[in-house]
Parts: structure tokens; C-alpha cells; sequence
């Protein structure tokens, strides 16, 4: 039997398949065109300029974003990626002096390529992981190893491996993301052998995804992360160090006023929210599940369409229930272990990576996740929600 379905959804003449997961279908590429060559070296530069105490004005004087040079999907995705790391540069490279305003040139720029590529204008998973990683080698396979991220804040061995691990993680995935449909068209012509085969590549592609989640450790250090890493990818919601939010000057849509946007955070993956939907685990209808919603704005546009199209179908966890089919359930429930499994790794690493850190200013608080949120909290909750759907 052969797992591969693609879903197809026409998004700027480009089709979406999940030939690579919710990774491009091509490798991300590695300029943009020369009109925008000023914009392009900064960013390359960024390592070193944050670390100067100049790096803002650096940005400020910036010529005019040429948007019009760009002229493909994947050039507006370079583009988001190297306006978002040179907005958050300029945010928080002073982290005792947040910017609350951008300068005009940054914010036109940002905004013009966020509102095509249908994200908000702010760092998001797709831009720090997604679409943020070469391979050594073509001919090997999108994982650690053969790997590099195009673009970094200070770089370094911790924030490269970080960001890798998820790169790693959304290829591990690809197997199981492609058997979600045919699992659901399975369960519902009551096809016993069909769901046994495709909870099988979920349940192998589930501990591929755990036994790289287990690497987190190898090369990224607690305390380097807390305090190298993590602080340029907050956002200005439920921040304390920008209680208002971020001024976009010259942005008609928000009147000349401070908007707010959470943080770059995991939970803008669409993998576990994905599988969620198809094995059927609930989440109480509270502030994290209003949270767990507002992620999916962050996500590209053909990603929440996949997912609001498995949470359209029915969950499988009834026709299982219904089979009483003995294999079938220790099948199911063996994905909902290792989900949780997936889980708990996450919240031993908050605790670890986060929450037991020093906190040193409020621009990079230890009690409130990158996404705005009490992230413990949510974390726990996510495990106990995964454990409730057990058969």
C-alpha cells in the first residue's frame, strides 16, 4: 500500500503537496534577486552587527525594500525570512532598550511581503525553521548532519542545532502527515487492514520524531539557549517589555497604531495539530485552546487549509472504538503514547531550557513562553488532554 496522498491547494501558483511535509517541495533558495542586495548582506551580516552597538542605525539607513523585484514564492519566503530577522535584530538587540517603533523603510517592506505570503509580520516558525536550511549535500536526505540554517541572529553551535532539530523533526514527519488522509478514507469504509497500515507509518514516523527530539541536548545548552538564543524570538504580545505592542510606521491597516503579534514557537508546526485531529485529542475549550487556534494564523496559508481540512473529517477514534478490533486499538493507542511521549519530552525541556534559567530583564521573562503564554501550564495540560483519548 502506498501512504503518499498529496493535497493539492493552488497558493501563489504554487501547488501544495506533502511530498516534503509541511517543508517546501523545493530546497529553500539561497538569494534574492540584486535589487534587494543592501537588505540581503545585512541579514548575512547579523552575527556580527548585533553584537555592535551600531546595529540599528545600520538597519534604519537601509534603502527603500525593492518588493516589486520579487517575483516568486519562494523569493517572498527568503524575503520574510530576512525581514524578520532583521525586524527582531532591531527590536531586541538592545534587550535593556526594546524598540516599540520600526523604522518606516523595515515596516513597509515587512508588512508588503507578510500580506502576500498571508502572515502576519513577525517572526514565525515558517521563517526560523522551514524555509531556513540548506543541505551540504542534494543528493542526501533533509536531516542533522547534512544541514545548516541560511540565516542566524548571533549563530553558534546552540542556535544552529536548535533550529535543526525542528528542520530535522518536520522531515522525520513526512511519512506520517502523508498517511493522515488515507487514514481518515480508511476509517471511514470501515477498511481494518488500510487504518493498520497507516497507523503503522505514524507510529514509526512518531519515534523517528522522538528520537530526534531526544538530540535536543547534543549540541544546544541550556543556559546558551535562554540567554543567545531565545531572547530575538519573542514577539510583542503578552510581552511585559513592550506592553503596547510594535509600531509598523506607514502601514494604512493599523492606523498608526501599536499591534501586537506573538512570538515564534513550535506550536506554529501544523504536525501535531494535524495528528490531533485525526486520532481525535480533544483540548478543553479554555485560554489554551484559544492560544492553540491563534497559532495557526502565524502558519502558512496551504498548512491551516490541511489542517481545517482533517478537522472537517470524522476523528478515528470512534470507528476504532467500534471495531473491536484488539490490534487495531493497541495500534492506535501506541500513536497516542508516543504523542505524549513527543510531549513530555517538551515540557521537561521548558523547565530545563526556560523555566529554571535566570531571569536577567523583562524582555526575555522565564515564566512566559516565546508565544505569550504560561507555557508550563499549557504544557502540562497538552499531556494530560493526550493521555484522556487513550482506548
Amino acid at each position: 500500500m502506498n501512504g503518499q496522498h498529496h493535497f493539492q491547494l493552488q497558493q501563489h501558483n504554487q501547488p501544495f503537496c506533502l511530498t516534503q511535509g509541511f517543508l517546501p517541495s523545493s530546497d529553500p533558495i539561497v538569494e534574492l534577486p540584486s535589487e534587494v542586495i543592501a537588505w540581503e548582506g545585512l541579514a548575512l551580516e547579523l552575527p556580527k552587527l548585533i553584537t555592535n552597538s551600531n546595529v540599528r542605525q545600520e538597519i534604519e539607513s537601509l534603502p527603500e525594500f525593492e518588493l516589486s523585484a520579487l517575483t516568486s514564492y519562494q523569493e517572498l519566503e527568503r524575503a520574510m525570512m530576512i525581514l524578520s530577522f532583521i525586524g527582531h535584530a532591531y527590536v531586541w538587540s538592545d534587550s535593556t532598550k526594546p524598540m516599540s517603533r520600526l523604522p518606516h523603510e523595515l515596516s513597509q517592506a515587512w508588512h508588503g511581503v507578510a500580506t502576500q505570503l498571508q502572515r502576519p509580520p513577525v517572526l514565525s516558525y515558517a521563517s526560523y525553521a522551514l524555509y531556513n536550511w540548506y543541505r551540504f549535500d542534494s543528493e542526501k536526505p533533509i536531516e542533522l548532519g547534512n544541514i545548516a540554517l541560511l540565516q542566524n541572529f548571533l549563530g553558534g553551535a546552540d542556535e544552529e542545532w536548535f533550529v535543526l532539530i525542528h528542520v530535522d523533526i518536520e522531515a522525520k514527519a513526512v511519512p506520517l502527515l502523508q498517511s493522515l488522509l488515507p487514514l481518515q478514507s480508511a476509517a471511514q469504509d470501515h477498511d481494518i487492514e488500510k487504518m493498520q497500515y497507516h497507523l503503522d507509518v505514524i507510529e514509526s514516523g512518531l519515534s523517528e520524531i522522538n528520537k530526534t527530539m531526544n538530540r535536543m541536548t547534543e549540541h544546544c545548552d541550556p543556559y546558551i539557549y535562554f540567554h543567545r538564543v531565545r531572547p530575538y524570538i519573542h514577539g510583542w504580545k503578552n510581552n511585559p517589555a513592550l506592553p503596547d505592542g510594535l509600531l509598523y510606521p506607514g502601514v494604512s491597516e493599523y492606523q498608526n497604531k501599536p499591534v501586537q503579534f506573538k512570538g515564534e514557537t513550535g506550536a506554529q508546526s501544523g504536525i501535531i495539530p494535524c495528528l490531533d485531529a485525526v486520532l481525535g485529542v480533544y483540548h478543553a475549550d479554555n485560554p489554551l485552546k484559544a492560544h492553540l487556534n491563534e497559532m495557526r494564523e502565524y502558519m502558512p496559508p496551504q498548512h491551516r487549509a490541511f489542517l481545517t481540512h482533517l478537522e472537517q473529517q470524522q476523528p478515528i477514534r470512534d470507528q476504532i472504538i467500534q471495531a473491536k478490533n484488539s490490534t487495531l486499538k493497541e495500534r492506535y493507542n501506541n500513536c497516542l503514547t508516543l504523542i505524549h511521549q513527543f510531549r513530555s519530552t517538551h515540557y521537561t525541556y521548558a523547565a530545563q531550557y526556560i523555566d529554571k534559567q535566570a531571569q536577567i530583564d523583562q524582555s526575555n521573562p522565564n515564566e512566559i513562553g516565546t508565544g505569550g503564554t504560561p507555557f508550563m501550564q499549557y504544557l502540562k495540560k497538552h499531556q494530560e488532554e493526550t493521555s484522556l483519548q487513550l482506548i
